[in-house]
């Protein structure tokens, strides 16, 4: 899989003698393995004027600079090899954005499943929204806050992205049982030693049976979900064991005068 990242600022991503997050962890080791290919793309390299100025003041005044249409349609036509306007990016032009659709696990798989990803990183007041019009084909947010460029936000993307890319990670069974890989928060996790500082790992896992560990990680990751994220239970669908263990739950955490919330009975199918 190759990504394509367009913004002003590649140090962000590149730093001097192999350095910089894409040259870190796992995004290195796919890299590496030949699983994924990253090319990071300097907008200003498709300017026109000496001073290499990529933004302008708005029309219609107000504070800031906005990136022009001109570089960035450029930079998108001549990397993608596609000319805007009379035909469409040649895969998904993904813009970082707090207007997009919140980013989830779910849109994670989605677009892992492209052989290819253009990710355009806005800056200043943001982009023309010519260019917009013409050349993305989707807007993805992190949330309901702002960041000064969408670099962070690109960064977010890949490595989501890219672990759900076979090869990337050394353990593909990692990537499955992650939490919200089935849409629920998954159990803790212990190592070496058996107890520390006085506390001991549940000897559940220290069992070697394991069917009854697979069923406390189910439980305890279903525990964690009720307790902290209830809103990931809104319209998913329970096997007969959730729904059960999920009433067990919300009563033990009602018990213990904790907050009482119920599901419709639909989403417990």
């Amino acid at each position: 899989m190759r990504f394509d990242v367009f913004t002003l600022f590649p140090a962000y991503f590149e730093g001097p003698d192999d350095t910089g997050p894409l040259h870190s962890s796992m995004l290195r080791r796919g890299r590496e393995s030949g699983a994924i290919e990253i090319g990071v793309h300097d907008i200003r390299a498709w300017t026109t004027d000496r001073h290499h100025v990529c933004d302008d003041a708005p029309y219609g005044g107000g504070a800031g600079m906005v990136m022009k249409a001109e570089p960035v349609a450029r930079a998108l036509e001549d990397v993608l090899n596609f000319k805007a306007g009379p035909e469409k990016p040649p895969c998904p032009v993904l813009l970082m954005s707090p207007q997009g659709r919140p980013f989830s696990q779910r849109i994670a798989r989605e677009l892992s499943r492209q052989p290819r990803l253009a990710i355009l990183c806005g800056h200043y007041e943001g982009i023309d929204e010519r260019a917009v019009e013409l050349l993305v084909t989707d807007e993805i947010s992190l949330g309901d806050y702002v960041l000064t460029g969408g670099e962070p936000a690109a960064l977010v993307i890949m490595d989501a992205v890219a672990r759900l890319v076979p090869g990337v990670l050394g353990n593909e069974a990692s990537a499955a049982g992650d939490s919200f890989a089935e849409g629920l928060l998954e159990a803790p996790h212990y190592t070496r030693p058996v107890e520390w500082r006085g506390l001991r790992v549940p000897d559940v896992l220290l069992s070697g049976h394991h069917s009854e560990i697979e069923k406390w990680r189910r439980r305890e990751g279903l525990r964690r979900t009720v307790e902290r994220r209830m809103d990931l239970f809104r319209g998913r669908a329970l096997s007969t064991d959730e729904a059960k263990i999920f009433c067990e739950l919300q009563a033990e955490l009602t018990s213990k005068g904790g907050r009482e919330e119920t599901l419709a009975q639909e989403d417990m199918e």
